[in-house]
């Protein structure tokens, strides 16, 4: 059983619905009371943007919550934000995929137009976004996206964006692993009594299985954002919008 020395708070995937993340927060902060959990940690597995209409509200309130609670949130990299930063870096050429992820939206967000990138865009399109994206952004936001890590563990508890390749150490993983699962993530425990809570999957209810706790309930589109709250005596609860 998932054994994190501190009341944990594993929050899936939120993709633009800062109407959902403000309900969870209060969720939470029930649950906490509660429960009477001492110093307990709040871990966001990522993807704050993308597909839902806020994207710049939510990745502004992640900011503000990890920086306002550096102790008890974090905030892991999500792939979609790997996505953003790589458009930053090289629009014309990581463009195309981010659009085809849902970038429409953070853009919008953002008020940037889009017209242009959403039927044949012209190959000038792309980096005028980035630069339009990059005016819009708060003073060091960039830079914050770049600093997120990309994993978070407690006892026998990993967090992590999309899984993990059950042949390595969990210190062993690489980024692209973590960032965007690995093929043999889901063939069964692990062997090491790590467990793993992650997004990035879509599952139609969230699970605890197998050394593996996925949290990634589609909420962008469901209305249904989850956390798996989990106990240091391994006991846990669901919470959901």
């Amino acid at each position: 059983m998932p054994l994190p020395t501190l009341q944990t708070y594993i929050i899936g995937d939120i993709h633009g619905r800062a109407d959902l993340l403000e309900l969870m927060l209060e969720l939470i902060d029930a649950h906490i009371g509660g429960t009477a959990a001492q110093n307990p940690q709040l871990v966001f597995v990522g993807d704050y943007i993308d597909l839902g209409p806020d994207s710049a509200v939510v990745l502004s309130r992640m900011r503000e919550l990890q920086e306002s609670f550096p102790d008890n949130v974090t905030c892991l990299m999500g792939s979609h934000e790997r996505m953003l930063l790589d458009f930053l870096a090289d629009p014309a050429t990581r463009g195309p995929r981010w659009m085809r992820s849902g970038a429409v939206e953070t853009l919008r967000s953002y008020g940037v137009a889009t017209a242009d990138l959403e039927e044949s865009p012209e190959f000038d399109a792309y980096p005028a976004a980035a630069k339009a994206l990059r005016r819009r952004l708060q003073k060091g936001m960039v830079q914050w996206l770049e600093s997120l890590p990309l994993s978070w563990s407690s006892g026998n508890l990993w967090a992590v964006h999309a899984g993990a390749d059950p042949g390595h150490d969990m210190d062993a993983q690489s980024a692209r692993v973590l960032l965007w699962g690995h093929p043999e993530f889901d063939s069964g425990p692990r062997g090491d009594d790590v467990w793993i809570a992650h997004g990035h999957t879509e599952v139609p209810t969230p699970i605890v299985s197998d050394g593996r706790i996925g949290t990634d309930t589609a909420a962008w589109r469901t209305g249904r954002l989850t956390a798996c709250a989990i106990r240091p005596d391994g006991h846990y609860d669901f919470l959901q919008t």
